[in-house]
């Protein structure tokens, strides 16, 4: 018990930092949700090492990465103190221990690697951070951390369904989309994956959604954890993201959140039990996940009607359906706006589109 409550203070203590922009919550079980590094990443951390869902921008990578192996180093390399000495120390194996041996023994080990990346989509938010994350230099002391000696640096396996390869790798102008060093390096296709091997003591689960944000979305389960990291499919700081060009629709994002909400349980009233991160915001548990669920069946009910009466895309947005949500979800400015939504909803539900 002396110990896990430790692990406990170490951990809290590390969490309450702000290291280097990458703020850390621990979630519950074995994860932990990282913030400030574009999308949201969430990190499973224990004895077998660290597995990412989404790698962040590349910008941030540097701080992520020192910032998962100090987490890492709290968590699963913590020194268990004994403060026995001399004759009958039940915690030695030789039944007697001094102090010179309890410094032995109590050394922390090395910081774990990362052996796991999981993209949950496309966009460089969530892949930016791949390469420099996979491919870890053999001194990380530039970093600011330790590393133990090896040699050959070690690499992370990259996890993504194959439609976001296929995306990566598509010419255009006779170039990649994206560079070669982002790509997955292995992926999956049908409605779901599972990670070959129990890690960090639990099953991990991936299921494709395949109309979302975009046709290549993944959200990935931490079955004894009992989280769910949603990617882009979730966000509680803006109506859904739906990229048209990349295979996304209404439906699709509407589908995705009925799914979080299949799997996810309730401890009591909608709130507690299963946790869900977001791709973008706050930490959500079954009852937040409901109310974006219905906020997004409500609009696509209100637009899939007025788009049955024949109104045009300009009508539609001068109705304005998502009125009483935009204060919560909406903007006239940014990367994606309220018009940007409605037109996305339109189109996603007009037959002549």
């Amino acid at each position: 018990m002396r110990r896990f409550g430790l692990i406990f203070l170490a951990v809290a203590a590390f969490a309450q930092q702000k290291t280097a922009d990458i703020h850390v919550l621990p979630v519950q079980g074995n994860i932990y949700m990282l913030v400030g590094a574009g999308g949201n990443i969430a990190a499973s951390v224990g004895p077998d090492g660290i597995l990412l869902v989404d790698a962040g921008t590349s910008q941030m990578s540097a701080k992520v990465l020192s910032t998962v192996l100090q987490l890492v180093t709290a968590v699963a390399a913590s020194p268990s103190p004994n403060r026995c000495t001399g004759l009958h120390c039940s915690d030695s194996p030789y039944r007697w221990s001094s102090p010179s041996l309890n410094a032995l023994i109590a050394s922390p080990a090395p910081p774990k690697p990362i052996r796991y990346i999981i993209n949950t989509g496309i966009d460089p938010d969530h892949t930016g951070g791949n390469e420099a994350l996979s491919a870890l230099p053999a001194d990380s002391k530039i970093l600011g951390v330790t590393f133990p000696p090896v040699g050959v640096a070690p690499t992370a396996t990259v996890i993504a369904h194959e439609n976001v390869l296929g995306r990566m790798s598509a010419e255009i102008n006779g170039k990649p989309a994206v560079a070669s060093g982002l790509w997955p390096t292995d992926t999956y296709r049908g409605t779901s994956y599972k990670l070959s091997e129990f890690f960090n003591g639990e099953g991990v689960q991936l299921f494709h959604e395949p109309a979302a944000h975009t046709d290549g979305d993944s959200m990935v389960y931490f079955r004894y954890s009992d989280v769910i990291a949603a990617g882009d499919i979730l966000s509680t700081t803006s109506y859904p993201v739906i990229d048209l060009a990349k295979g996304g629709t209404i439906q699709g994002a509407l589908a995705g959140l009925n799914h979080i909400l299949d799997l996810a349980i309730p401890e009591f009233r909608s709130q507690g039990g299963t946790l869900v991160i977001p791709g973008h915001g706050r930490l959500c548990d079954t009852g937040d996940v409901a109310n974006y669920r219905n906020m997004v069946a409500i609009i696509k009910d209100r637009v899939e009607d007025m788009v049955k009466k024949g109104m045009t895309l300009q009508q539609v947005k001068a109705a304005k359906p998502t009125l009483e949500y935009d204060g919560l979800y909406g903007a006239t400015t940014g990367p994606w706006t309220t018009d940007m939504f409605v037109e996305a909803v339109y189109k996603s539900l007009s037959p002549k589109h």
